[in-house]
């Protein structure tokens, strides 16, 4: 088993084929939406393949350590100037090739008009993850 992180982004990836931003879509839109992306937790937590997901909200500021008795530094929260990560899930799966299989059927999520977003997901795997199922 491998883990990988499927991040979701406002803005930062190629554009979508629906690509319609959220705020523009209608409650029913939205909730359809989120609805997929329960269901497909839940299938993945039945096959053992979930790990953890969260949505994230789109405000949020970069922060570094600025030396000794300094106050942190932060970005301020200017969200055009920088990538914005929607949401994420952590998967546990059987190799690279499910990881993928999972994340295009991510990327189906609907949009606008009920019609799959056909969104780029960022795929990234656990850097020196030891499998969490043994034999």
């Amino acid at each position: 088993m491998a883990k990988y992180l499927l991040l979701k982004h406002y803005r930062g990836a190629p554009d979508p084929v629906n690509n319609v931003p959220m705020d523009q879509w209608t409650p029913e839109e939205i909730e359809a939406h989120m609805q997929y992306m329960r269901d497909f937790a839940t299938r993945l937590e039945k096959s053992g393949e979930y790990v953890d997901g969260q949505a994230l909200a789109p405000e949020g500021a970069w922060v570094r350590y600025d030396g000794e008795g300094r106050p942190p530094v932060t970005d301020g929260p200017f969200a055009e100037t920088k990538d914005l990560i929607a949401g994420w899930m952590v998967i546990d799966v059987d190799g690279y090739e499910r990881a993928v299989e999972l994340a295009g059927e991510l990327s189906a999520a609907p949009g606008a008009g009920g019609r799959p977003i056909h969104e780029w997901l960022e795929l990234r795997p656990f850097y020196g993850s030891a499998p969490t199922v043994t034999e």
